[in-house]
């Protein structure tokens, strides 16, 4: 995928969707993955809040406490041994599938995420090839990290599953081509 196509897009698709309210307590980040495999593939493993263990290799099994999957929806997720804390519980904020953004909080769970909230957009690559996924979020600098190690704990574990998503997908995609 052309890079300055991707710049291009990504500062069009931050100004819509990943504009985050930062408290002085608080860090944000945003992370881009492009993706060779097509949109409607990538956003149908993003999109399912009931199953994050498709493709987010940190999460050992997803619960759903109340919904369906849709707005609303509360899940709790149990990471994998290794990683600080054991549970997340997680609200669905928004799922719009026209648009392909889905927006979830962390409002709970036994980790120092204190009022973590991400945005995951989908766009069509160039000339309506390939994805770009855009993933930000804004959270809580918990007492005595500072903003950088906090942003690049969650970064990490971003980067770690936007990585995941475009090989699972890339690998599905070439399947179907095939």
């Amino acid at each position: 995928m052309d890079r300055s196509f991707v710049a291009n897009s990504v500062t069009k698709m931050k100004s819509l969707h990943h504009r985050h309210r930062i408290l002085p307590n608080q860090c944000s980040s945003s992370l881009v993955q492009a993706i060779d495999a097509p949109l409607p593939l990538v956003w149908s493993m993003v999109r399912q809040f009931d199953n994050p263990q498709a493709y987010k290799r940190f999460v050992r099994s997803c619960t759903m406490q109340v919904g369906d999957g849709n707005a609303g929806s509360v899940r709790e997720v149990r990471v994998i041994s290794g990683l600080p804390g054991r549970t997340s519980i997680e609200r669905l904020d928004r799922l719009d599938d026209d648009l392909h953004v889905m927006i979830f909080s962390i409002i709970g769970g036994d980790h120092r995420l204190e009022n973590y909230q991400a945005t995951t957009t989908l766009h069509n690559g160039e000339n309506g090839g390939g994805t770009v996924v855009i993933e930000s979020y804004v959270v809580d600098v918990p007492a005595g990290n500072s903003k950088e190690d906090t942003c690049v704990f969650a970064d990490t574990i971003v980067a770690c599953n936007l990585k995941s998503l475009a090989s699972i997908s890339e690998k599905m995609a070439s399947r179907t081509e095939g």
